[in-house]
């Protein structure tokens, strides 16, 4: 294996954080180096197993700083960008759009600049850009989404990851920077902010607190575990090619209703309670604004051409992030701390 340089954005995320580990303990002649603002979500504990490793650096910075960017371009020879770091949860955007607006669509085209200027050698690069499939808007009972599937974004943070895709492909088309983009569907697993519904559901029921449930609960998802999506990435960033785009899902489509009850089932038996005491816990609430109907991948692309495959069905997974969570008490009650609610009254006000 060639040595390289790697620059992954947002490591010390939820999913960033799987790939950094994946890289630095999968590829020893890669130099992993994790850039991360460390805001609410980007935890440093996700990476404590990782710490130390000669492969691996951490630097704090704001890639919405465009001096400190062009800067840790100079300083550091990076062969390849893996871009991860944005603001992503729904809620937090319809109340904070500009947050989103900063850093999905501003810190993704001061990277883009940084790579255009910067990598005028001869050599082989790639910048790597991880979106979502919330830019497709909503789906109907039936299809699915393609990498054909026309934008409609409905929601302000859909509408900035829209927008940093289109940057990403303008700079390929007009600029010829060597460019891969991948949009997967909803990741659950380890180490996942409790902010999001599964993590949310599991802090709740061990707390005997209420299970906020959007609407009628009817909202379909399709769910991909965490690490089969690390093993995506590594896979599109070594086969994938350059100028192509790539879905990833993991065809496991559930409404958030049956969802929470199926949560709730596992809990139960995991705590020794009796089968359907959480469940009481579940408490319907006024519907999200905009709130997209149901998301499904067609991930035919992916399987055919790069050969990768979900490696675990939706109840396995489930059963694998529960144990997680109830086995990593100390993680999710420091997250939960508080510490997330002082961020926005530090940078707000409220």
């Amino acid at each position: 294996m060639s040595k390289k340089n790697i620059l992954i954005t947002g490591g010390a995320g939820f999913i960033g954080s799987h790939v950094v580990r994946l890289f630095v303990n999968k590829y020893p002649a890669y130099h992993i180096t994790n850039l991360d603002k460390l805001t609410y979500a980007g935890n440093l504990e996700n990476l404590k197993d990782v710490e130390g490793r000669p492969n691996y650096t951490f630097i704090k910075g704001d890639m919405v700083d465009q001096a400190f960017v062009d800067k840790l371009f100079r300083e550091n020879s990076f062969d390849d960008v893996i871009h991860l770091a944005a603001e992503s949860h729904v809620d937090r955007s319809i109340k904070y759009p500009m947050d989103f607006i900063f850093t999905n669509v501003i810190g993704t085209v001061n990277l883009l600049n940084a790579c255009r200027l910067h990598w005028q050698d001869a050599g082989e690069h790639l910048f790597y850009h991880i979106s979502t499939d919330e830019v497709f808007g909503s789906l109907g009972d039936e299809g699915f989404f393609t990498e054909m599937t026309p934008y409609d974004p409905q929601s302000p943070y859909s509408a900035s990851k829209a927008s940093s895709d289109h940057f990403v492909r303008a700079y390929h088309n007009t600029y010829g920077l060597p460019v891969i983009l991948t949009n997967c569907s909803n990741n659950y697993g380890p180490n996942h902010f409790p902010e999001k519904l599964i993590p949310l559901c599991i802090h709740n029921i061990k707390h005997n607190n209420p299970l906020p449930v959007y609407g009628k609960g009817e909202n379909i998802r399709d769910w991909l575990y965490v690490e089969d999506h690390a093993r995506a990435i590594d896979m599109v960033f070594h086969q994938g090619e350059v100028g192509e785009s790539y879905n990833i899902g993991g065809s496991n489509e559930w409404k958030n209703i049956d969802l929470v009850y199926l949560l709730c089932d596992i809990m139960d038996r995991k705590l020794g309670r009796e089968k359907g005491d959480s469940a009481r816990l579940i408490t319907f609430v006024k519907d999200r604004a905009g709130h997209d109907l149901r998301y499904a991948i067609d991930a035919t692309k992916i399987k055919s051409e790069i050969g990768w495959e979900p490696s675990l069905q939706f109840e396995e997974g489930l059963e694998k992030t529960v144990d997680w969570y109830l086995n990593n008490n100390e993680w999710l009650e420091n997250v939960t701390s508080g510490a997330y609610q002082k961020y926005y009254q530090d940078q707000y006000g409220a």
